[in-house]
C-alpha cells in the first residue's frame, strides 16, 4: 500500500458493519464515524498522540477522517466495527469528538444501551428481514446522536477542517516514503528535506501523529514485512532478515523474539498452521487481520451473546 490506507466495507449506503480478528493494523483512515467493540482480547489503540489498552466490553468511537493505528496485546483481538458515513447525518459533520472512551463519560446504564442498539443494528444487518436497511440507518442515527450528545465535542472551524487535510496528506506521504525505502538505509532528515521543514519539526510532526519516533515506526514496518514474507511460505530467515531491511541476523531474531515472543522458525510454524485455520485471513504490509462471511458472522454473534 503506497498510502494512508483508507479502508471500506460497504454492503448498506452510508453503513457498514463486520466483525474483524486483528494482530495489526498501521496507521489509516477513512472518512466515516468508526465505533469499536472489543469483544476478545486486549486492543491497543493509538489516536491523536495517546495510546489506549481497551478491555473485553469497552468501546472507542473515532471521527471521520482520524488516523488510527490498531495492534494486539497478546492473542489477536476480535472486535465489532460499525462505521457510520456523515452523508446519513450530514448535520452532525462538523462535530468532532474529543472524548473516544465510551466508558469514561457514559454510565453503566447507557452502556448497556449502547450495546442494545448495537445487537439490534447487528441482528437487522445479518438477518436482511424485510426493510433491513431502513432498520440498521435509523437504529445506528439514533445510536450516534446520543453518543455525540453524551461525549465531550466541538465544532470544527474551516481552519481546523483544513489543517486537518493538510496534516492527513503529509502522513500520507511520510508512510508512502517509509514504504518505498524501507529496504535500504532511510534517514528521517530525508524526509523533511523534501517537505521543506526542519527535522526538529518532523520529529514532532511524526510522534504526534504516529505516537511513536520515525525509527520504531519504520522498524515495525520491517518487522511487518519479514511477518508477511514467513507467512507467505519463506523458510530461509536469512533471506527474510535481509528483504524486511534489517542488516544484522543477530539482531532481528533477537528483536522478533522480543516483539513477538517467539523467534521467527517458530512464527514460521505457527503461521503455517494459522493459514490453514483460517483461509480468511488478510496478511499485508499493512495489517494481520481476519474478516468473516455472513455466516461466520452469525455464529460469532451467538459466540459473544450480541
Amino acid at each position: 500500500m503506497n498510502e494512508l490506507e483508507i479502508i471500506h466495507h460497504r454492503q448498506i449506503d452510508g453503513l457498514s458493519l463486520f466483525f474483524d480478528t486483528v494482530d495489526y493494523r498501521t496507521p489509516h483512515v477513512h472518512p466515516e464515524w468508526e465505533l469499536i467493540w472489543v469483544l476478545e482480547q486486549p486492543l491497543c489503540v493509538n489516536c491523536a498522540a495517546q495510546r489506549w489498552v481497551l478491555q473485553s466490553g469497552q468501546m472507542i468511537l473515532f471521527n471521520p477522517n482520524e488516523p488510527h493505528e490498531f495492534h494486539k496485546q497478546g492473542e489477536s483481538c476480535t472486535f465489532l466495527c460499525l462505521q457510520i458515513s456523515p452523508q446519513i447525518l450530514p448535520a452532525m459533520l462538523p462535530v468532532h469528538v474529543d472524548g473516544r472512551l465510551l466508558h469514561e463519560y457514559l454510565s453503566i446504564e447507557e452502556m448497556a444501551q449502547i450495546r442494545a442498539a448495537f445487537s439490534r443494528i447487528l441482528s437487522a444487518y445479518l438477518d436482511k428481514e424485510d426493510h433491513f436497511a431502513l432498520t440498521c440507518v435509523g437504529e445506528t442515527c439514533l445510536l450516534l446522536r446520543k453518543l455525540l450528545d453524551t461525549l465531550p465535542c466541538h465544532l470544527r472551524t474551516q481552519e481546523e477542517t483544513q489543517s486537518n487535510d493538510k496534516r492527513n496528506a503529509r502522513l500520507a506521504r511520510l508512510i508512502r516514503f517509509v514504504d518505498d525505502n524501507y529496504m535500504q538505509k532511510i534517514r528521517l532528515a530525508d524526509f523533511a528535506e523534501a517537505e521543506g521543514c526542519s527535522l526538529g519539526y518532523m520529529s514532532r510532526f511524526v510522534k504526534s501523529t504516529l505516537n511513536q519516533n520515525f525509527q520504531e515506526y519504520v522498524t515495525s514496518v520491517r518487522f511487518n514485512c519479514a511477518c508477511k514474507l514467513i507467512a507467505s511460505g519463506h523458510s530461509k530467515m536469512l533471506d527474510v532478515c535481509m528483504e524486511s531491511g534489517f542488516s544484522d541476523y543477530r539482531y532481528f531474531s533477537r528483536e522478533f523474539l522480543r516483539q513477538y515472543g517467539m523467534t521467527p522458525e517458530e512464527y514460521s510454524r505457527y503461521a503455517k498452521r494459522t493459514h490453514l485455520e483460517a483461509t480468511a485471513v488478510r496478511h499485508s504490509l499493512h495489517s494481520v487481520e481476519r474478516f468473516y462471511s455472513r455466516q461466520d458472522s452469525q455464529i460469532l454473534r451467538d459466540k459473544y451473546g450480541i
